[in-house]
């Protein structure tokens, strides 16, 4: 059982003792010092509230939207929504923030509360470091009941965000329509079978869906990774399907399954849809630290400059606003369309990837195999409290400071052809080791190198 308050928000496991796990005081403790500190010095006390399906979700919400009304907010509830969608409603609805009720991949035993700021963002670490000094020092001031909040229910959100994806001049519905692509949807028993149907539909698109029911009982491990797929990759196939798409439970992230069954690779959901919008018009890109090199080399392809941002999707909004780029994102198979909205989005994501796919006359498959080929291999190391995080990533830096690394975000030790990156994770209690090269074999005994000095260095310390 566990609880992390971070800066970017709440998260942890259902039940359990307050302080310890995601009980309803520590819920309602940070949903109020959340408000408290959004309407602070606003005209517009109005929150914008919407959650994934997950079981404990609407417990969750109710908890929320009590704090929130019992502070004088107004409560705009999309109910059962997508992370992108209430990061499009919050500025629609001029609101002061929004609360997103998610905790993304993880397991059905998990949940969070996700804090977005009045453009529809995630919150900065500063913002994040003010909102939880006010849960610790709990100087929060509820209205009279003459001013309470009023409550407001709009199930209309997710057909507005559709409409406003199809407006995109880069999203090409008509040439999409005349292909008939036959799609197959894994909804992981969330808001993907609320959202991504009405999409391919208006693109149209012959689709099947799988796990479609929202019940929040995910049918498997609800991260979009290889191993979690397997279903969808042999229903591609028996489908003859031109396209498997998976999501996760809140549908920010987009994972992709060619014809042939085999898997796109979440790395390259982004290098793709890159690849398609820099050759439709110029610009820079951005990802993090912990992304593929392939979207280094595609843009560099184009004639464009490639950026490097920390590990976190605010990390990457505001290195994309530095430098101008067009497109970014994660390479968990986040796609970031600034056009759009800066979130990741796997909705503006299929609507892309269906727009490269049409206009290239190729497969799924074959269009994969015109990226650059890398490999990534992600381990982790579990955190126990004796471990001195901050005295183990120094250790490590002395011990490479003759490569080129860098240190913006833990550690990332650069090579030719490969690199090696390891970070405390903001959402986990575990160290992340994450390795590339152009094989799984050279990924691998990079990732055993760093863990080979982890080990030597906790047992000296």
């Amino acid at each position: 059982m566990s609880l992390i308050k971070s800066i970017s928000g709440i998260r942890g496991t259902i039940g359990g003792k307050k302080g310890e796990n995601f009980t309803p005081q520590d819920i309602v403790e940070c949903a109020a010092a959340f408000g408290f500190w959004a309407i602070r010095g606003k005209s517009n006390p109005k929150i914008v509230v919407g959650r994934d399906a997950r079981i404990s979700g609407e417990i969750v919400s109710q908890l929320v939207v009590n704090t929130l009304l019992s502070l004088g907010i107004d409560v705009i509830d999309l109910g059962l929504s997508t992370t992108p969608t209430v990061e499009i409603a919050v500025p629609e609805e001029n609101a002061a923030a929004g609360i997103i009720i998610t905790a993304s991949h993880n397991p059905m035993q998990w949940n969070a509360l996700k804090f977005i700021n009045h453009k529809g963002e995630f919150i900065s670490a500063q913002d994040g470091q003010e909102v939880l000094d006010l849960i610790e020092s709990g100087e929060i001031e509820y209205a009279p009941i003459e001013k309470m909040g009023i409550y407001c229910k709009d199930n209309t959100y997710i057909k507005k965000h559709i409409d406003k994806i199809c407006r995109l001049d880069l999203v090409k519905t008509g040439v999409v329509r005349q292909k008939k692509f036959k799609v197959v949807v894994d909804c992981i028993n969330s808001t993907g079978s609320i959202s991504i149907p009405p999409l391919l539909k208006k693109m149209g698109c012959e689709f099947v869906l799988i796990n479609e029911n929202p019940t929040g009982y995910f049918n498997h491990n609800p991260e979009p990774l290889a191993q979690n797929l397997v279903e969808l990759c042999e229903r591609v196939v028996a489908e003859n399907a031109d396209l498997g798409i998976a999501v996760d439970p809140d549908v920010d992230r987009l994972a992709l399954v060619c014809e042939n069954g085999e898997l796109f690779n979440e790395e390259y959901t982004l290098v793709a849809i890159a690849d398609y919008i820099l050759g439709q018009t110029p610009g820079n890109t951005v990802s993090n630290l912990s992304s593929t090199r392939a979207l280094r080399d595609v843009t560099e392809k184009h004639g464009m400059e490639y950026h490097a941002s920390a590990v976190g999707e605010v990390n990457v909004v505001s290195k994309m606003k530095a430098t101008n780029a067009i497109i970014g994102g994660e390479g968990n198979g986040g796609v970031i369309l600034p056009e759009l909205h800066y979130g990741r989005d796997a909705l503006v994501g299929i609507a892309l990837f269906l727009s490269h796919l049409a206009l290239s006359e190729k497969a799924t498959s074959e269009l994969k195999a015109s990226y650059p080929q890398y490999t990534i291999s992600k381990n982790k190391i579990q955190l126990t409290p004796d471990i001195n995080v901050d005295l183990l990533l120094q250790k490590l830096k002395e011990r490479y400071a003759e490569d080129d690394i860098n240190t913006i975000d833990g550690l990332k030790i650069n090579y030719n052809q490969s690199w090696v990156h390891l970070r405390k994770s903001n959402t986990e209690p575990i160290i992340r080791i994450y390795s590339e090269a152009a094989t799984a074999d050279e990924a691998n005994n990079l990732a055993k190198m760093i863990q080979k000095d982890v080990d030597n260095i906790l047992k000296t310390n």
